[in-house]
C-alpha cells in the first residue's frame, strides 16, 4: 500500500458516505439531499488500499465471494476503529438506535453496502494498476 492508493481510497470513501448519507436523508423525505462525514473517517477509508494487494491472491474467486472477504474486512476494520474512537468519545457514528447492531459501532444489515463498497474498491484499485503499468 502505498500513499498515493491510500490518498485515493480515503477520498473515495468520503465520496461514497456522502452519497449514501444524502440519499439516506432523501428517503426521511428531506430533499435537500444533504450528505455529511468526518475528518477521522478519511484515514478509515484509506485503509481499504489494502485490498489491491488482497485481490492479486483472491482474483480468481467469484465477485460474490470477494465482495463477502471485503465486508468481511470493512467490517472489523469499522468495529475496530469504532471502538477506539469510541474510547475518546470521537466516533463520528452511533448505531445503537439500530437493531442489528454491535456495540452501537457496526450494523450487520449494512453488510450488503460493505460488500458493494468492497467491490468498488477492487475495480478503483486495479483501474489503478492498470493505468499505472500502461505508463511503465
Amino acid at each position: 500500500m502505498n500513499r498515493k492508493t491510500f490518498f485515493i481510497c480515503g477520498l473515495t470513501g468520503w465520496c461514497m458516505e456522502i452519497l449514501f448519507t444524502s440519499f439516506a436523508t432523501l428517503l426521511q423525505g428531506d430533499f435537500r439531499l444533504t450528505g455529511r462525514t468526518s475528518v477521522w473517517m478519511f484515514p478509515i477509508y484509506g485503509m481499504a488500499a489494502v485490498i489491491g494487494p488482497i485481490y492479486k491472491k483472491i482474483e480468481h474467486w467469484p465477485v460474490l465471494g470477494r465482495g463477502i472477504l471485503y465486508a468481511c474486512g470493512i467490517t472489523a476494520t469499522e468495529f475496530i476503529s469504532g471502538s477506539i474512537l469510541k474510547l475518546f468519545s470521537a466516533c463520528p457514528w452511533d448505531y445503537s438506535d439500530s437493531l442489528l447492531h454491535i456495540n452501537g459501532v457496526v450494523r450487520l444489515d449494512y453488510f450488503p453496502f460493505w460488500v458493494a463498497a468492497g467491490l468498488v474498491f477492487e475495480r478503483l484499485l486495479c483501474y489503478m494498476e492498470e493505468k499505472q503499468s500502461s505508463l511503465a
